[in-house]
């Protein structure tokens, strides 16, 4: 009985009542290239714990151009280059005011950061850091961002 119970959830109950995953978009800011290649973290505002710049896709831009505006807002990046297309996906749960979660599927594009700046809207909020592709991933929570960023 139980695993009838247990199929008809898997099977069936649960997919119907789950909430597909929000999108938001993330920038993969980075300088350098091969041993050299350096990528850019930022603490959260909440938790503090290491995370790229991402957010809400912003109306009347694209994916790449909403990355680059989180970029600007929470780490600095003034000037960029950035591709069209994601270089990969990750999933978290970002919490609520309310206290619940939220399931968020996170686009990443690839930010080649040109220009840097000190001052920036959320600068006093948060702290930011270069580091290696590989010390990046030990720093980051998410394990497909994890994945992310050692294929880098």
């Amino acid at each position: 009985m139980f695993t009838i119970l247990n199929s008809v959830w898997d099977n069936i109950l649960g997919p119907l009542l789950q909430r597909p995953k929000r999108q938001q978009v993330a920038a993969l800011c980075y300088r350098g290239d091969g041993a050299n290649k350096e990528v850019l973290l930022i603490s959260s505002r909440d938790t503090g714990r290491w995370i790229i710049p991402k957010g809400w896709p912003i109306r009347g831009k694209n994916g790449p151009q909403s990355a680059m505006q989180e970029a600007w807002e929470e780490a600095g990046v003034r000037k960029g280059t950035t591709d069209a297309d994601a270089i990969g996906t990750y999933t978290y749960d970002k919490r609520q005011s309310t206290g619940w979660s939220i399931p968020v599927e996170t686009m990443v594009y690839p930010v080649a950061v040109e220009t840097i700046e000190d001052e920036f809207p959320e600068v006093s909020q948060r702290k930011r850091q270069w580091v290696s592709p590989d010390d990046a991933a030990d720093l980051v929570q998410e394990p497909e961002l994890q994945n992310i960023l050692r294929s880098i």
